[in-house]
This record gives C-alpha cells, sequence and structure tokens, in this order.
C-alpha cells in the first residue's frame, strides 16, 4: 500500500484552511515530497513524515507557490543534522530556475543536494514494482504530470500538476485509481482548469476518484458548487475536495 498526503490544497493565495499545492508520496523505498509550498517542513512534521528520511523531491514546475518552501525545508534539513544527499528531480527549465533562486539567498547548504533531469516520457523506478511516469501538462511555465504506478496490480495515483484540459495528462490519467486535478477556477482559464473541465479529464480517463487541489472559494467557488460541476463535466465517480493534511490510500 502507498499513501499520497496532501500538505497543502490551496491556490498562490493560501488561506487559513488552505496552504499552497504540495504533498508527499509515502510509499515503498521512502516519501518523495511533491513540490515545496510554504512550511514544508513543519507540514511534513505534521504528517506524521519524517524529512530527514525524504528520498527526494519532485518539482512539478518553477512557479514561487511550488518552489517557496525548498530553501527552508533544505536549511531546516542541515540543521537537523542531515547528511545524505538529497536528489531533486525536475525539468531543465525548473531546476534552473531553483538553482538560481537558491544561490541568490547566499545560504551555504551543507546537505549535498543532486539535481536531476526529469523530462516528460520519464519512468522512474522506485521499489517494490512502483514506477513514477511524467507527461508534459498544459500551463504558463513548463510543467509536469505525474503517475505513481504498481507494475503488478495496476493500481496508480495521478496528480495533474498545474494545467488546463490537456490530452497528454488525461492520457496518464487513463484508469487511474485516484486522480488529483487542479480546479484554480470558475470558467475557463489558460494554464489552469475548472471544476467541471476536471471533472470531465477524469470522466474521459476512467478513473475511479477525483480529488480536487489548487483550489480556493474565493477563485473557484463554493465546494458543493464545485462538486456540482465536476458532475456536470460528466464524472460519476467518487469526487470530493482536498482537505489539508488528508490522506489518499492506494491499494
Amino acid at each position: 500500500m502507498a499513501t499520497m498526503i496532501l500538505l497543502g490544497t490551496g491556490t498562490g493565495l493560501p488561506d487559513v484552511d488552505r496552504g499552497n499545492t504540495h504533498m508527499v508520496w509515502d510509499g515503498p523505498g521512502g516519501p518523495l515530497l511533491i513540490d515545496a509550498g510554504g512550511s514544508t517542513y513543519e507540514r511534513l512534521l505534521r504528517a506524521g513524515i519524517d524529512p530527514q528520511k525524504l528520498a527526494g523531491v519532485v518539482l512539478t514546475h518553477s512557479h514561487c507557490d511550488h518552489i517557496n518552501g525548498l530553501p527552508g525545508l533544505v536549511f531546516s534539513m542541515r540543521l537537523a543534522g542531515r547528511e545524505d544527499p538529497l536528489p531533486i528531480y525536475g525539468l531543465d527549465a525548473t531546476l534552473a530556475i531553483v538553482q538560481a533562486t537558491m544561490g541568490a539567498m547566499q545560504v551555504e547548504y551543507h546537505v549535498p543536494l543532486e539535481w536531476q533531469k526529469l523530462p516528460p516520457g520519464s519512468r522512474l523506478a522506485l521499489d517494490e514494482g512502483w514506477h513514477l511516469l511524467t507527461a508534459p501538462a498544459k500551463h504558463s511555465r513548463p510543467c509536469l504530470a505525474l503517475r505513481f504506478e504498481q507494475s503488478a496490480t495496476g493500481q496508480a495515483l495521478v496528480y495533474s500538476a498545474d494545467t488546463e484540459p490537456s490530452p497528454e495528462v488525461q492520457e496518464l490519467a487513463n484508469g487511474a485509481t485516484v486522480l488529483i486535478h487542479e480546479a484554480t477556477t470558475a470558467e475557463p482559464f489558460e494554464g489552469h482548469s475548472s471544476p467541471e473541465q476536471a471533472g470531465a479529464v477524469a470522466a474521459a480517463a476512467g478513473v475511479r476518484r477525483l480529488v480536487l487541489v489548487h483550489y480556493s472559494p474565493r477563485w473557484t467557488m463554493a465546494e458543493e458548487q464545485a462538486l456540482a460541476a465536476i458532475r456536470a463535466g460528466g464524472f460519476t465517480g467518487q469526487a470530493e475536495i482536498g482537505r489539508d493534511g488528508q490522506r489518499i490510500e492506494v491499494r
């Protein structure tokens, strides 16, 4: 069994209930952080994950709300005594911006960072038959959608990352057990999705369960309206609005 823990489920403008969207994959091979919103170290601790035991960090793209927690995370790891290298995976463009950002802070990081290129179409082997697959999302910056898949059972969890409806993301999500899809806006908007659009992607991909993230009642719509919009998109499976701290099991 593996679990995705939602550390934050909000947009770039967080509130008291929803931090920046980021999450941690707690599965065989050790926890893998997906993006790094604000207060990442603290949120990992609250989720019961020891930040010192992170197996790596996967960055979907370089917008501030998805990377702003990384310098603080690494700094706290250093203070806590981590000496093992920390792999950081991402697109070339993402890694370049993150490296420049961390360098500009003029902090001496004693935690060795291993910068690992992760292009679309990658298949990264984890443990116990799990793999991480990537596809391009359709956003205002180069961005990766992610699929965690168990080869033997076919169980899979897909995270859309920031994207408007995309054939590549839909294909990546085909037959998934869970689709975590962004829903930033009430109406179609370039680079992002509405709840209705997320519902349409989930329906077309034939997933069992849809969880919305990158959600804000301020920018999207009230929760009951969002759930109705998912149905209007044609999805009839289990649907919900993700919440900070929520654990999503894949088995």
